[in-house]
């Protein structure tokens, strides 16, 4: 696909970031890993790093931080879904019984954003662009191809994204309790009960998935560098696919199609 121009509609996820114990070090990995170009950022924005594939911005990678007092956030990576209103959607995320983590704030001239849960405790986030679209490369290997909603409550989680986002769930014939949500006519995500693979208890989340060349490799590559598999390399419909930890234990998602090189 090639880079993304236009803004991204309202509800699709158009950007993903990943919370790190270690910054310096996930930079390093996700360099080595997927060819990412990236550096800690400026402290007025506390370090966050926006990450580059081919000169486009893929990914953040920031430090862990929490308010004086507060526990620190657990690693792991945040969905970002689109919005033309953050401010409109903080409210509408209350309504539709969601929790507001963090409310609606402007980050510099980049956009607004917020952080919430959604009724059944999957995280995410909501992303208002200014100058910032979010992901300008997507689908291709070494970036974003896929963000999967893993829910305790699919009715539940349906109805609020729904409410709140405008994102439709539909079943899909052949793949019973999984969903697509929709934005209009156009798939941008899936739904289904929190995976078999994923140790029990598992809480609701978002899970982000890239695009790599061949999974098999890159599960290799990732385990030399001090990553985890919880579910080895499978093949699937949509391709072959794996989940695994980084080294500081954020779990995402590979996946490699028939159509890639």
């Amino acid at each position: 696909m090639p880079a993304v121009t236009a803004p991204y509609k309202p509800g699709t996820p158009c950007w993903v970031d990943l919370m790190a114990s270690d910054q310096q070090a996930a930079l390093d990995f996700y360099r080595d890993l997927f060819g990412w170009q990236g550096e800690v950022g400026p402290p007025e924005f506390g370090g966050y790093s926006v990450c580059a594939l081919n000169g486009k911005p893929v990914a953040g990678i920031m430090a862990r931080s929490a308010p004086e007092g507060q526990p620190l956030p657990p690693v792991g990576w945040t969905t970002y879904l689109a919005t033309d209103d953050a401010d409109a959607t903080e409210r509408a995320i209350a309504a539709a019984g969601g929790t507001i983590l963090f409310p609606a704030m402007t980050v510099g001239d980049t956009g607004r954003m917020l952080v919430a849960a959604d009724p059944t405790g999957a995280v995410f986030g909501a992303w208002q662009k200014l100058e910032f679209i979010g992901a300008g490369i997507v689908n291709e290997p070494g970036a974003l191809v896929w963000n999967e909603l893993n829910t305790t409550d699919t009715d539940a989680a349906g109805r609020f994204y729904q409410q709140a986002l405008g994102l439709r769930p539909a079943t899909i014939q052949g793949m019973e309790g999984f969903y697509s949500l929709n934005v209009g006519d156009h798939t941008v995500g899936g739904m289904q009960p929190v995976a078999g693979y994923l140790a029990p208890g598992t809480p609701a989340h978002w899970m982000t998935y890239f695009s790599v060349d061949d999974t098999d490799s890159t599960v290799d590559a990732l385990v030399k560098a001090g990553g985890s598999v919880i579910q080895p390399p499978f093949d699937m419909q949509a391709g072959r696919m794996a989940v695994v930890r980084d080294p500081q234990g954020a779990v995402f998602a590979l996946t490699s199609t028939p159509d890639s090189p």
